[in-house]
């Protein structure tokens, strides 16, 4: 057999994208593998979520064809200043997670190296939760960066988030909006998060790794496994190109970046403010033990969420908010 497992079945995926016909014979010629171990790579495709149609006489082909990413399509988009600072762009076919991946290799790779996957077999959210990574239908990366001093990341979240959703917004996506402190909604529903992982010191160098998944075309059997309201680029008028969305996000990502680096959270703050989908709500805050009712006033100039309450107004550097709904 040539080529280990994995190795084979992400080739006989690459064989199957284009959503046609294959043979069996097809297929193991290109592979190196005979018939029968053809059939068995196409049963292990199941668990990826990817359903596999089989005729007689024809052959076998995918439901429906696959945007895979493409690494040369995707440098392709981004101009030559965004070029210069992505030293390196790895892209999986699986991983477990693309930051936890970054988190283990990123010894070996400088300020600007970039992990993207298809699938994601324990993708990680905020607060512990799991992100539902399908195979080959959103996006999910992460980048490396290194700044002088964790002190002075105060409000990375926020800027990350403008960059998100200006990206999207430049690829088509309309009425989209920003959710305290990082989340991109869709008419409510969470469309983009972003996880941020500080390992350094204060006053020393740091390492970043900013984790972003986007839902592009959720399957609806994997959406039932969410346990929140979730939207995808396909709601939103976006153009639907991975490749070229992809483009888009790290080329906005890398530029914001640099922008915090020299300036901080300030020029951040009009974009982030202009798009508050809290701002003016009725809200409820959950801490560990706590809560805190009241009505959204926005963001200050540190980037903390605003709560005005029956005793004033409560400046929050963490916590769950969701926006209270009224009875009806």
């Amino acid at each position: 057999m040539n080529g280990e497992p994995g190795e084979i079945i992400e080739r006989l995926v690459r064989l199957l994208a284009d959503g046609r016909f294959h043979s069996g014979e097809e297929l193991g010629h290109l592979m190196g593998i005979s018939r029968a171990a053809v059939w068995k790579r196409l049963q292990q495709l199941e668990p990826l979520g990817l359903s596999v149609h089989s005729v007689r006489g024809r052959g076998h082909r995918l439901a429906k064809p696959l945007d895979l990413l493409n690494r040369q399509r995707i440098l392709a988009g981004m101009d030559a200043r965004v070029l210069d600072r992505c030293v390196g762009l790895d892209l999986k076919f699986a991983v477990d997670s693309t930051s936890a991946h970054l988190g283990r290799v990123a010894g070996e790779h400088p300020s600007g190296h970039i992990c993207l996957t298809e699938y994601q077999t324990a993708g990680r959210g905020r607060r512990g939760r799991r992100w539902i990574s399908p195979f080959g239908s959103n996006l999910y990366f992460s980048l490396l960066w290194r700044f002088q001093g964790a002190g002075q990341l105060g409000g990375l979240s926020l800027a990350v988030a403008v960059a998100v959703i200006e990206a999207l917004e430049s690829v088509g996506a309309a009425r989209l909006v920003l959710k305290w402190p990082n989340d991109v909604l869709y008419e409510d529903r969470k469309l983009a998060g972003i996880l941020i992982e500080v390992a350094g010191e204060a006053t020393g160098e740091c390492q970043v790794i900013v984790g972003i998944g986007v839902n592009i075309g959720m399957p609806l059997l994997d959406g039932n496994r969410i346990d929140q309201p979730w939207a995808d680029l396909t709601e939103t008028g976006a153009r639907l190109d991975r490749n070229g969305t992809a483009s888009a996000l790290i080329g906005s990502l890398v530029q914001s970046l640099e922008r915090f680096e020299r300036y901080g959270l300030p020029c951040f703050l009009n974009a982030w403010r202009a798009r508050d989908a809290l701002y003016g709500q009725p809200v409820t805050v959950q801490f560990t033990d706590s809560e805190l009712v009241g009505i959204g006033r926005g963001i200050d100039e540190a980037g903390q969420f605003l709560v005005e309450h029956e005793e004033g107004t409560e400046r929050l550097s963490y916590g769950e908010v969701s926006i209270r709904r009224w009875a009806s």
